[in-house]
């Protein structure tokens, strides 16, 4: 297993990712616990479903330690009130052990769209403004290589 450790101070900026985002209707956001069932069904279903339970611990930290893409279009009458079809993306950090990223997972019919990227940068910056200085990615020797974020000196 390979682990890559990120730099914080070198971050990408992330407002031109999220308006990029926005641009194609997508919201991203920080989870809110009244929908760690949602949330965590979702990813039981379309990733990875021992996953679930890291999205549910990270769901009940405060601050809330997970990150949502969902299609800023979805019917709602509230912010916590989208169908689980509108889910297009998760992120979580701090699950494991703090300073650790993921776990995380996109909709298939979405991989290339980059909200993983987006999602990674904003648990990334979200880190950095906690005053971490550095984070763990886990197992970066099975990522796909679609997501080309540039860490700068990354290791």
């Amino acid at each position: 297993m390979a682990d890559m450790l990120v730099n914080l101070v070198l971050l990408p900026a992330l407002a031109p990712l999220l308006a990029e985002q926005k641009a194609k209707g997508v919201e991203i956001r920080r989870g809110q616990a009244s929908e760690s069932q949602k949330i965590a069904e979702w990813v039981r279903e379309k990733t990875n479903p021992n996953w679930a339970i890291g999205c549910e611990v990270a769901l009940e930290q405060e601050p809330v330690t997970c990150y949502i893409a969902i299609e800023a279009n979805a019917p709602a009458d509230n912010q916590a009130d989208f169908s689980p079809e509108a889910i297009l993306g998760f992120a979580c950090y701090d699950v494991v052990t703090k300073g650790v990223f993921g776990p995380t997972g996109v909709r298939q019919d979405k991989a290339d769209s980059g909200i993983d990227t987006a999602l990674l940068l904003v648990c990334m910056h979200e880190m950095a403004a906690l005053d971490y200085k550095q984070a763990v990615i886990g197992w970066t020797a099975f990522m796909d290589g679609s997501n080309k974020t540039d860490f700068g000196d990354s290791q």
